[in-house]
């Protein structure tokens, strides 16, 4: 992989909150169950993402990815999320959807998800029930992701692949589906203005055990196609 330039190095905490969407109304609580979920996606709403081509860091060769949205049926929908492993060659240490590049012995994106997801955190396919897809979410590294939203039924045996994922949480679907959580940043790089949403979580089961890494900062694009299933399910 030929870089053109280098990465941005920071602490996306450190960069100041310019505004807080509290002025948004959240998803009502009737729109976040799995039934209305399988309604929403099979009648979906006129809308449009708000968040679908970052900057780029870099000059590369675009490539086909896809992340599963993977939606747990607790009492209420939690979030399954991953930290990437530290060592990772790109967005190491952050919150991400599990998921990856296509291969090309994937049918589709929802076979791409699927399989990522078995690979990453060990996730089976018998547990998930596909709902749909969010329009397509360039990163600034050039991969083409699709969003793949599922629902996954409790009861699974967890397996995270350690050379890629950190840890796997969870964290309430009501709290992500609520702009008042949602953050504007903006740091400039080589010259340019990048925008970005961060929704830190405080996770209450690690806090509780004294833990100093309670808080599970979502931002970037984790964060950008979570806005837009915000923008999806308000619509």
């Amino acid at each position: 992989m030929n870089f053109t330039k280098p990465l941005p190095k920071f602490d996306p905490r450190s960069i100041p909150v310019l505004g807080i969407d509290d002025h948004l109304a959240g998803v009502p609580p009737s729109r976040l169950t799995p039934d209305a979920l399988r309604r929403r996606f099979l009648q979906p709403p006129a809308w449009e993402p708000e968040h679908s081509v970052e900057k780029k860091f870099e000059d590369r060769q675009p490539a086909l990815a896809a992340v599963l949205v993977p939606l747990v049926m607790r009492d209420e929908l939690t979030l399954l999320l991953t930290q990437r492993n530290a060592n990772l060659s790109t967005h190491s240490g952050q919150v991400a959807f599990p998921g990856g590049r296509t291969d090309d012995t994937d049918i589709d994106a929802v076979d791409t998800a699927l399989r990522e997801a078995h690979e990453e955190i060990g996730l089976e396919r018998s547990h998930v029930e596909v709902l749909g897809t969010l329009p397509i979410y360039v990163t600034g590294t050039a991969y083409i992701i699709t969003p793949v939203v599922a629902l996954v039924r409790p009861g699974f045996d967890l397996l995270p692949n350690p050379g890629e994922v950190a840890d796997v949480f969870e964290v309430p679907l009501a709290y992500l589906m609520n702009p008042a959580n949602h953050r504007r940043h903006a740091f400039e790089f080589d010259g340019v203005t990048r925008q970005w949403l961060s929704m830190p979580y405080i996770d209450q089961t690690v806090a509780m055990s004294g833990n100093d890494a309670a808080e599970r900062y979502i931002w970037g694009a984790t964060a950008g196609m979570l806005r837009n299933l915000y923008r999806f399910l308000s619509a």
